[in-house]
């Protein structure tokens, strides 16, 4: 396998990221990624109860292409969230490559959010006093993937991927953080 810019074994002992291009098997109908099994979420203000899901079965294959649509207020976002492990279902099991999620603890949770999930949020939930190369690399941070001159060029790296590596010093706030996200 040929060598990745920042796959550098971290010194915490745990072994790097899978590289994504490679991680999962080809697609095919027998290895299912997710699944949702009577999956329900209610959520409780005070003396105010509101589900948010009712039964939901779903299950996606590796490879599958899935797009959550549906009016506001319809569980998009709650089922997302609880399939990244953000959330967790009042009732069901949520499973994911393999490992039931719904039942993890909170440190177990939080170390395979870290190492296994990657999030695009509607908004970009950058820190807009940080430079571009400072946000991407924060994650790695908080992973502490390899050490601080690997991480700023793992983050160099990806930056150069979607054609920012020249920009990777700037700081940039509202629509300019959006043209430069994009």
């Amino acid at each position: 396998m040929p060598r990745i810019p920042g796959r550098a074994r971290p010194r915490t002992g745990r072994p790097p990221l899978p590289d994504p291009r490679t991680a999962l098997p080809a697609p095919g109908p027998s290895r299912v990624l997710v699944e949702l099994a009577g999956v329900e979420k209610t959520y409780v203000s005070g003396a105010v109860t509101t589900p948010a899901l009712r039964g939901v079965d779903l299950t996606i294959g590796a490879g599958e292409m899935v797009a959550v649509v549906g009016p506001s207020g319809s569980g998009k976002s709650t089922v997302t969230n609880l399939i990244a492990g953000i959330d967790r279902p009042t009732a069901g099991t949520v499973t994911v490559a393999g490992r039931r999620i719904d039942t993890m603890s909170e440190e177990a949770l939080a170390r395979w959010r870290g190492d296994t999930v990657g999030i695009v949020f509607q908004f970009f939930q950058l820190l807009p006093t940080l430079t571009a190369l400072e946000n991407v690399a924060l994650p790695l941070d908080f992973a502490r993937r390899g050490g601080a001159r690997s991480r700023r060029r793992r983050a160099r790296d990806l930056l150069g991927l979607v054609g920012l590596g020249d920009r990777s010093e700037e700081r940039r706030v509202g629509k300019e953080c959006d043209l430069m996200c994009r």
